[in-house]
């Protein structure tokens, strides 16, 4: 029985697998041939580079990565800086109300980020920062998630080590740069990982705070291009999609097994 259930396990991971991996098979399929004979599966079908060359020429993609690239690193060094103090203030530093104020913090993740939308829309209309990059990342750099991981692997950090840099002369300051941020780089690895892949494919909220190709990111300029009043080409639309997961895609290859080393160091699965 045992050995039935086992393989019942093997057979649903394989069927859970094939699900999630068609959709990608078949924008990579129907990249590389025309829409129709992506459409009928025509295996003897020659494969052809024009979708990439017609999709590059119809919208300002090179404008596109810029501005996901500036997002998805403004965001990544805000949620650094805030996560690195808010983590090392609540592993390390004793004041009062700080369980409470880390349950707080916690509650973060029970809230859905499409829920603040409207206040979030409202601050930054006052600030100036509508239709800029730093108006699109602002809201995602104070991270509950980020303080928990980066609380956690503070906490890991042996005393002994904050106890020596004491006695040789070192603050606050200095004991978190030289004893607890080195200490916690598979974490910030890790971390850099989770915030990157998200962000790199967030759509709502750019969608509403951007207005123009000067800052809209990938997921927004892909979503205008292959609108309804553009003309529908799955080929091209398929070809257009994979430029876009082409960057995450090549990282995660060139930094696979250190990608993998930071996960399974910080406890993530």
């Amino acid at each position: 029985m045992s050995g039935l259930s086992r393989h019942l396990e093997t057979f649903g991971a394989l069927l859970l697998a094939v699900i999630w991996i068609s959709p990608l098979v078949f924008a990579f399929w129907a990249a590389f041939h025309t829409t129709s004979d992506a459409v009928n599966f025509n295996v003897a079908a020659p494969w052809t580079m024009d979708n990439f060359r017609t999709a590059w020429a119809g919208a300002p993609w090179l404008k596109y990565f810029l501005n996901t690239f500036l997002l998805v690193t403004v965001i990544l060094i805000g949620q650094f800086f805030v996560t690195t103090l808010a983590g090392f203030a609540f592993a390390q530093v004793r004041f009062p109300g700080r369980d409470v104020v880390f349950i707080l913090v916690l509650m973060q993740l029970f809230i859905l980020p499409e829920v603040l939308i409207v206040e979030n829309y409202v601050m930054i209309s006052r600030l100036g920062l509508f239709d800029t990059i730093l108006g699109v990342g602002m809201p995602y750099m104070a991270s509950a998630f980020g303080i928990f991981l980066m609380r956690q692997a503070f906490k890991g950090v042996p005393i002994e080590l904050h106890d020596a840099a004491r006695v040789e002369g070192c603050g606050w300051f200095g004991i978190l740069w030289r004893v607890y941020v080195p200490l916690a780089r598979p974490t910030y690895l890790a971390y850099a990982l989770v915030s990157v892949s998200t962000h790199w494919n967030n759509f709502l909220w750019p969608l509403i705070v951007t207005n123009s190709p000067d800052t809209r990111p990938l997921t927004v300029g892909l979503s205008i291009f292959g609108a309804p009043e553009n003309g529908v080409n799955i080929s091209v639309i398929s070809a257009a999609t994979l430029m876009s997961v082409a960057p995450l895609l090549v990282a995660f290859l060139v930094f696979q097994r250190q990608f993998v080393q930071a996960f399974l160091r910080t406890g993530i699965k």
